[in-house]
């Protein structure tokens, strides 16, 4: 019932910056785990990041290990994705997802429409 809304893409030089916001539109994403996946041109849509209902654990790919943390505001209203040390290879279609703690697509019902990121060499 809640619906996701990505901001703060946008074009960064390689070694740069950027965090993404997820916005939980009419309510907040409390009994919800939050989910960021990517997707890069000719390529399938990917797991990045997933924090559960509680915000207590986190889960990363390894591609994004160290260098992205997913966090949770006390009231669950916003899901950030802090990246750092962008690479060219992170240039993507950044979604955020709300439902099932997991890895996979199918574990999350509610997307957004997603946040363009560019890493520029």
């Amino acid at each position: 019932q809640v619906q996701p809304v990505e901001s703060g893409g946008g074009l960064v030089q390689a070694g740069g910056s950027l965090r993404l916001s997820c916005a939980a539109s009419g309510g907040t994403f409390s009994g919800y785990a939050a989910g960021w996946f990517r997707q890069a041109p000719g390529k399938e849509r990917e797991f990045v990041a997933t924090i559960s209902s509680s915000g207590i654990t986190t889960d990363y790919d390894d591609s994004v290990k160290g260098r992205f943390t997913i966090s949770s505001d006390s009231a669950k209203s916003t899901v950030l994705l802090q990246m750092n040390n962008l690479e060219p290879e992170d240039t993507a279609v950044y979604y955020c997802a709300v439902g099932n703690f997991g890895r996979t697509n199918r574990d999350y019902k509610h997307w957004g429409q997603g946040t363009q990121v560019t890493v520029s060499l």
